[in-house]
């Protein structure tokens, strides 16, 4: 964020800190219902910071952003609809659509407001959050298996799994599966073509405006070759990228 003037970075702090927010409200140790009055306390506070009124140094922030950068009610508020598809029973095996609608929520919206902070005019960058969002969240559920599963959860679509002969549903079953690669591989698939449709989409961009976006694009893309490579075998063993690639990225695309 350090290419990012002041007053965009201010936003994207901002966006950052809702998002944070959020997600914290659905994976504290509480009910159900208690997870549900927070969120719907954000989805109040969305609206009091539309208007100016903020209740808290959040809320007042993103007041601020939105008034300035012209950050969209709607994909604040879809955001909002990301985190409620985490609360309740964990998801298992969604299949694609619900996928997809997941990746729109929590990636995708939040790309559209990111978008917006740099100052990317709306028409071209609504492309770039579309794909990019699918494809960073494609690659946090390839990452993030086995964490996943100790919560009960597996975004691993299930049309996938039944293609590669998986009936199962519950994570450990499936995790333990010895097509689990090839499920992997498929996902990784989808993943790597919405980086490709994101790139593409970039080059309809302000190059300067959209730099931070292609830097995150550089380091995910890069983080799912690896894990390509590396194989899915032992998803209790991330993979990432370590600092000198990502300093390489970094410097190869102007952060500094």
């Amino acid at each position: 964020m350090k290419l990012l003037p002041v007053r965009r970075r201010q936003a994207m702090f901002a966006i950052y800190a809702f998002c944070r927010a959020v997600d914290d409200v659905v994976d504290q140790d509480a009910t159900e219902a208690d997870k549900r009055a927070g969120l719907a306390f954000w989805r109040q506070e969305v609206e009091r910071a539309r208007k100016g009124q903020g209740s808290g140094p959040i809320g007042r922030a993103l007041g601020r952003a939105m008034a300035e950068f012209a950050l969209a009610v709607e994909d604040l508020q879809t955001v909002i609809d990301g985190m409620e598809m985490d609360v309740g029973p964990p998801i298992q095996a969604p299949d694609l659509a619900t996928l997809d609608r997941y990746c729109e929520c929590v990636a995708s919206a939040v790309g559209r407001l990111s978008i917006a902070a740099f100052g990317v005019p709306v028409a071209a960058g609504r492309p770039v959050a579309h794909h990019l969002g699918r494809a960073l969240q494609l690659t946090n559920v390839l990452r993030d298996l086995a964490e996943d599963a100790t919560l009960g959860r597996l975004y691993l679509p299930r049309e996938i799994l039944r293609q590669h002969g998986i009936a199962a549903s519950d994570p450990a079953t499936v995790l333990a599966h010895p097509n689990l690669p090839a499920v992997a591989d498929a996902l990784a698939a989808h993943a790597a073509a919405a980086f490709a449709a994101a790139f593409a989409a970039m080059r309809g961009c302000p190059a300067r405006k959209i730099r931070p976006a292609r830097v995150m694009a550089q380091v995910y893309v890069r983080q799912l070759r690896l894990m390509r490579r590396h194989g899915w075998r032992q998803p209790a063993r991330p993979v990432s990228l370590g600092k000198a690639a990502r300093l390489w990225i970094a410097l190869r695309y102007g952060v500094f």
